[in-house]
């Protein structure tokens, strides 16, 4: 998980810091609430109608006539179409608002999330990270555009209902509005619960997603061991935690109604009994009773919909949250301020004291390991696993970064290069291929996107891939299917060979890239590798030793660093560590 991720966030935090994607669009925001203000007007002067109407026909009959009655329907007919008009606004534009807003924040979270290093998502669930970046900006939509409007409303309505009433009573409005603070304090107190619970629903959905991911992608492994049945069982446990995580939500969202239903009741309660002690005493008339009412349905309708808000409230704010645990995810791997681009003359490496352990378990892989590797030189690590090749050749591109010590590629820090620069000069062939669901013609043009059809072709040719691609339905239009699931294993690693013989890079990693595959594809890889390999500088890591008999130079890699060094031929004779490594192949082989 991130180092985020127990961090506790409070609400005006969270609100400031969300504030900047807010303001970004001030003025749709600054007529979104101006016309939310509009939608006010009914609800404020309807009471003071109906108090008119009361009062004329109760104290002044004579003056009750038609046309009073037809102008004050008119004054309300022309609000009416005002509240419609405002509310369309922002209906449409107020929620559309709220896309553009959630569209930039999935952008940045996007953009910090490809800068993270290989450490974040060796320790992070896919499945979580896609519901932050997904289902929980969905809901600060929702968040940003209802948000300021519901309690922009509420203030309007609150203070204006308080200026008028206390034009008639300040004793009596002071007594109806103290029931108001209360409730607020109560709903902020049961919120956190709400909020709490909201947090847990989101953290286990996201547990579901990446529970669901995994197994579905594993399907033919699950099937292979006729696993169903346990992976069934697996989802079941998540499924019914998040059943409990939800009951355990609407019983806090239960507690939130039902006080707000109480004070709602408390407030009828207390002006029924005061407004009729006024009444009885001769406090107020009879329309001013009638206004007070009103006004109190009005207040407790729009507490109401502040309530039912706040299950949307707290789904914004815990998107919000979750999208900071992301954003404050620090990157551990950048450019540094005085970067420069990495300029590649003739491709020599060198290891200077270099250490590295990992930055979560603190694991040391390598200890003061000292390493020059010649330009265009084609050098081999070999040994046991988890003796640091992988992670040796991982250093190089900046994946991670050394503990201490310094990598220099023709003299230059790799620490005070740009990365884009550094990385643009490394080509990578794995074992495990990843291709991007598409056709075959844009992931060869992953590296490239602007080269030429004719120059994807031909790069494809030196690969090897050609031959096979033309043969497929669509032949480069072919759609590969998600992670190349409709290619081989071997025509997969061709593809990935042809991409780096496009990018064209003067320094090579190769990382166990023909161990996963048949003989036969293994000769064809073998061969378009090698030609790969002329004239770059080239890192080869194997397990198949086979594979590296003719390289330049041989380096076995074990727990005490550099264990033996010299070609095929010379670490044979010595009969140490690779000679032992040789012929348990050899009879294994054999």
């Amino acid at each position: 998980m991130s180092v985020t991720a127990d961090r506790q966030y409070k609400t005006g935090e969270l609100l400031k810091r969300f504030s900047p994607y807010l303001l970004k669009y001030k003025k749709l925001l600054i007529f979104d609430l101006f016309c939310a203000a509009l939608t006010t007007l009914c609800d404020i002067v309807l009471p003071r109608i109906m108090s008119t109407l009361t009062n004329t026909a109760m104290y002044q009959a004579a003056d009750l006539t038609v046309g009073l009655v037809i102008r004050l329907a008119l004054i309300y007919t022309v609000l009416r179409l005002v509240d419609a008009a405002a509310y369309y606004y922002m209906s449409s534009q107020g929620h559309i608002m709220g896309v553009y807003i959630e569209t930039d924040m999935r952008t940045d979270a996007f953009d910090h999330l490809e800068r993270l290093s290989d450490s974040y998502y060796a320790n992070t669930k896919i499945g979580q990270v896609m519901g932050r970046i997904t289902s929980d900006l969905f809901d600060v939509t929702e968040f940003a555009h209802h948000c300021p409007e519901e309690f922009f409303i509420a203030g309007i309505k609150i203070l204006v209902s308080f200026i008028i009433l206390c034009q008639s009573s300040v004793l009596l409005t002071v007594i109806i509005f103290a029931c108001i603070p209360l409730m607020i304090i109560v709903s902020i107190r049961l919120n956190h619960r709400f909020r709490t619970a909201s947090k847990q629903q989101r953290v286990q959905i996201g547990e579901l997603n990446a529970q669901v991911e995994d197994s579905l992608l594993g399907e033919k492994v699950v099937k292979a061991f006729t696993a169903e049945d346990m992976e069934i069982e697996k989802f079941s446990k998540g499924n019914e935690k998040f059943k409990e995580i939800k009951k355990e939500r609407y019983y806090a969202m239960a507690n939130y109604s039902m006080s707000t239903r109480l004070f709602d009741g408390l407030m009828y309660v207390t002006t029924i009994i005061a407004g009729g002690l006024f009444l009885v005493y001769g406090l107020i008339n009879a329309g001013e009773l009638v206004a007070y009412i009103l006004y109190d349905t009005t207040l407790i309708a729009t507490v109401r919909r502040i309530v039912e808000f706040a299950e949307q409230f707290s789904s914004g704010i815990t998107g919000i949250e979750r999208f900071l645990e992301i954003m404050d995810t620090p990157v551990d791997i950048q450019d540094a301020p005085d970067a420069k681009p990495l300029t590649v003359k003739d491709g020599s490496i060198s290891f200077d004291h270099v250490t590295f352990e990992y930055p979560d378990d603190h694991n040391r892989v390598l200890h003061n390991l000292c390493l020059d590797i010649k330009p265009g030189e084609n050098l081999a690590l070999v040994g046991e696993s988890g003796g640091g090749k992988t992670t040796l050749a991982s250093l190089i591109p900046r994946f991670y970064d050394t503990t201490s010590g310094t990598i220099r590629i023709d003299g230059q820090d790799i620490k005070k290069v740009t990365l884009k620069s550094l990385r643009s000069a490394i080509g990578i062939v794995q074992q495990d291929v990843y291709l991007f669901s598409g056709t075959v013609l844009e992931n060869i043009a992953y590296g490239r996107p602007d080269a030429s059809r004719e120059e994807i072709m031909h790069a494809a040719k030196l690969a090897g891939a050609d031959e096979f691609i033309q043969e497929l339905p669509n032949g480069y239009d072919s759609y590969v299917g998600e992670r190349g699931v409709k290619l081989s294993g071997g025509q997969k690693q061709r593809i990935s060979i042809a991409r780096v013989f496009l990018k064209n890079p003067p320094i090579l990693l190769l990382d166990e890239a023909t161990s996963a595959l048949d003989n036969e594809s293994e000769i064809l890889i073998e061969n378009s590798l090698a030609d790969l390999s002329q004239g770059r500088t080239t890192l080869t890591i194997a397990h198949r030793l086979t594979t590296i008999r003719n390289a330049d130079r041989i380096i076995v890699l074990g727990k005490n660093g550099i264990e033996e060094e010299g070609n095929h031929e010379t670490l044979l004779n010595q009969k140490g560590i690779y000679w032992r490594l040789w012929n348990g192949v050899a009879a294994r082989q054999a």
